[in-house]
């Protein structure tokens, strides 16, 4: 068995590049709803944000050995994205990590898990999404994969996938719907430009979004 797949596709630098402005919430929309990755799982502090191509990691359980072998093989950009096999109560990334990994220019991590040196990595500056922050310490002694297929936050993560995360929370989009995903990301910042206009002159949001249809096939009555 392949513990550590080095070699994947990722997606163009200039594709990635794209999608650097456009919220999470609003692509998740434009993809039809998919990719939303549990809401426990949130930005180390506000405004934190991750936009880059997934490299995926399953931990053992309270052991970040393969942490820091990802840190190892990712190339400028990638975001880390780590499962810890349902243990949670530990702090699998401190400070001393997250300088390797701005020294080699990794693009963040979203860890099903905890980190510690929470207000030392924040002021470095390096992205994180978490479960929380945890001072118990991690094991260096179990293999875990690199590079596999991951459920992370009920969402099924492929290398190379896109991971975009805002104050929102996390959408992870798979490569191969990335340019049709742009395409109707764009489209609807279009449209929600137009409503809003519409909104700004006092029209309304029920007429706006048609729903006296709603309201009539729902059988509400007013008085």
């Amino acid at each position: 068995m392949i513990h550590v797949i080095t070699r994947f596709q990722r997606p163009s630098k200039n594709l990635v590049e794209q999608f650097y402005h456009f919220s999470a919430a609003t692509v998740y929309e434009a993809a039809g709803r998919i990719g939303s990755v549990n809401p426990e799982i949130k930005p180390l502090g506000k405004g934190v944000r991750l936009t880059g191509p997934a490299l995926t990691v399953q931990c053992f359980p309270r052991d970040n050995l393969m942490l820091h072998k990802a840190l190892q093989i990712a190339e400028p950009g990638d975001i880390i994205v780590a499962s810890t096999d349902g243990y949670v109560k530990a702090g699998y990334f401190g400070e001393l990590m997250a300088t390797s990994a701005m020294a080699r220019g990794v693009g963040g991590l979203a860890i099903d898990g905890g980190v510690r040196d929470g207000a030392e990595i924040l002021e470095m500056g390096f992205p994180i999404f978490c479960r929380g922050t945890c001072m118990r310490g991690t094991a260096k002694e179990n293999l875990g994969f690199i590079n596999h297929p991951l459920l992370f936050g009920e969402v099924t993560v492929n290398p190379g996938d896109l991971v975009l995360g805002d104050d929102d929370g996390i959408v992870i989009i798979p490569q191969n719907r990335l340019e049709s995903v742009l395409g109707a990301t764009r489209n609807r910042v279009e449209k929600e430009k137009e409503k809003a206009a519409r909104l700004r002159e006092g029209v309304s949001g029920v007429e706006i979004n048609q729903l006296d249809k709603v309201f009539k096939s729902l059988g509400m009555v007013e008085d």
